[in-house]
């Protein structure tokens, strides 16, 4: 797991922005994509570049369980606003957060990822060390999965909504192993909230009880942090470990 320490969030977009890069220059053209306020200076860097996607695949990594790719929140419009209005790809999938039917969606999901591995995966991470919407106690080989959201993780995404009751309970995410199956991850994160998780992610136990933990384990990770994500953790005075 290599750790960046970065000034700012547009330093950190600047950063993932060369790792894309670095991906499209050696042959990759499947790319998955998180949503929220972290990546959003990542997608603004790849807007301003002159990076070609015509030929790449995008893969979302969730979805509001009940809300049509239409809803002003939806990770669908979220995507279009801040990537696919202004950069041409191939193709790209989002879960179907209007689809009742989990079976069919998981289904559906899991040959797409099947069909498309993962070249690059971008993910954030909550408060709670969730990727994906992968809570606590998810189990580390789920794939494709309709996802009960903790109240934590509800809490942290009000602000997106009018009110907390407009917040959706449920989620289709991938799951913990669809996530791993990536050959290259970037995590970012931002803010003295996430120092908690960020600490428990690099240097505690791998565990179910905090998701990100997983990451140890797989064999090309990117950290992205500013200095209040990384200040619970013991980091070393270099800049990259």
């Amino acid at each position: 797991m290599e750790v960046k320490i970065v000034n700012n969030q547009d330093e950190a977009g600047q950063i993932a922005l060369e790792i894309f890069e670095e991906t499209l220059d050696h042959g990759g053209r499947v790319f998955g994509f998180a949503t929220g306020s972290t990546p959003e200076t990542t997608y603004d860097a790849i807007v301003k570049s002159d990076l070609d996607f015509s030929k790449s695949i995008g893969i979302n990594l969730d979805e509001y369980y009940g809300l049509p790719s239409t809803h002003p929140q939806s990770y669908a419009q979220f995507m279009r606003e801040k990537l696919y209005a202004h950069k041409s790809f191939q193709n790209a999938f989002i879960p179907n957060g209007m689809n009742k039917n989990p079976e069919s969606e998981k289904e559906k999901f899991d040959q797409i990822l099947e069909n498309y591995p993962r070249d690059l995966q971008l993910l954030g991470i909550g408060v709670n060390a969730h990727i994906g919407f992968n809570e606590p106690g998810t189990a580390f080989d789920t794939t494709t999965q309709l996802v009960d959201l903790t109240d934590e993780t509800i809490n942290a995404n009000k602000r997106f909504f009018e009110s907390i009751e407009d917040v959706p309970r449920q989620a289709y995410s991938m799951g913990i192993k669809s996530i791993l199956d990536a050959k290259k991850i970037i995590l970012m994160a931002f803010g003295k909230e996430k120092a908690s998780a960020i600490k428990a992610m690099i240097d505690g136990p791998v565990t179910e009880d905090v998701p990100a933990s997983i990451l140890q384990q797989h064999p090309n990770v990117t950290v992205i942090l500013d200095h209040e994500a990384a200040s619970e953790w013991d980091y070393p005075n270099e800049r990259v470990i």
